[in-house]
């Protein structure tokens, strides 16, 4: 059996924007959430947000859904991570909080934003190998419970998780590895992603046999336009460390030069040859009397 990869675009809209059943076990397992917090019951927000070609954003996911209380949730899955990924994904839980409140309704009808954002890379490098998942709410600096309700951003970085083979976090691990263990160079499925009937199915939907020739066709775009990024963004980067080397290398040139001169400024003082004389012989100016 061959299978695709659920991170890129089109096949993970076919198991998240297509499945509310799906959708709801994984924020369930991937979100913060605790007692009643749970999400019992999801319905997506616009059929225009999940379509089933995309032809636009190809290293963007997009699914936007809501429960039965009112809560908002935004997943994203980032194939190439680029440094204004969080600026915008700020802007966009902020602006779908902003979207709650109608003309005359008070404030107090506002209810949370969950901002779930999944990425294929490592962007959090100097923070320790096993910290994949950062979580971020808007908290008092010194009295850290003391919290203002109304945005939840988490990051997922995908390279850094490992099984944790733990009772409480059994779906979390599920989902994680459904999207880290499938993919084109899948033999044979991990018996433990089977055991579950809601991953088995996600798994299911990832076999190639089941797919259109629409889908696929869409699939396989869509993997050329991620390598394709992914290509320029590495040489952008290896681009901008050269640059940087070579400034370095200009930057140590001068000091070496300029420490030069003032070594050399001072020497020819010590001889008694006068600072007039020194600047008129080599073109030099004050600077290199300190």
């Amino acid at each position: 059996m061959k299978y695709c990869d659920p991170r890129y675009d089109v096949t993970f809209k076919k198991v998240f924007g297509n499945h509310p059943e799906l959708m709801l076990s994984f924020l369930n397992a991937l979100l913060p959430l605790k007692g009643d917090q749970v999400i019992e019951q999801l319905e997506y927000l616009s059929p225009e947000m999940i379509p089933e070609i995309p032809d636009a954003k190809f290293s963007v996911v997009d699914v936007q859904c809501k429960d039965k209380t009112g809560r908002k949730f935004l997943v994203e899955m980032q194939m190439v991570w680029s440094e204004e990924f969080k600026s915008r994904v700020l802007f966009n839980a902020s602006k779908a909080y902003v979207s709650q409140l109608q003309i005359g309704n008070g404030y107090k009808l506002l209810e949370p934003v969950y901002s779930l954002n999944i990425v294929n890379d490592i962007f959090e490098s100097d923070l320790p190998r096993d910290e994949y998942y950062h979580y971020y709410r808007l908290v008092h600096e010194k009295h850290t419970d003391k919290v203002i309700d109304g945005l939840h951003i988490a990051f997922i970085e995908l390279p850094k998780f490992r099984p944790h083979n733990t009772k409480e976090k059994k779906m979390l691990d599920l989902w994680l590895r459904f999207l880290t263990e499938i993919n084109e160079k899948t033999k044979k499925v991990p018996a433990e992603l089977l055991e579950d009937p809601l991953v088995s199915q996600a798994v299911m939907l990832m076999e190639r046999a089941g797919m259109t020739d629409g889908e696929r066709y869409a699939y396989e775009k869509n993997l050329d336009n991620v390598r394709i990024e992914q290509a320029v963004m590495r040489e952008s980067k290896e681009k901008g460390l050269a640059e940087g080397r070579a400034e370095g290398r200009a930057e140590g040139r001068a000091e070496g030069e300029a420490k030069v001169k003032r070594e050399t400024a001072q020497r020819m003082l010590s001889e008694g040859i006068s600072k007039e004389a020194i600047l008129q012989m080599t073109g030099w100016t004050e600077e290199v009397f300190g």
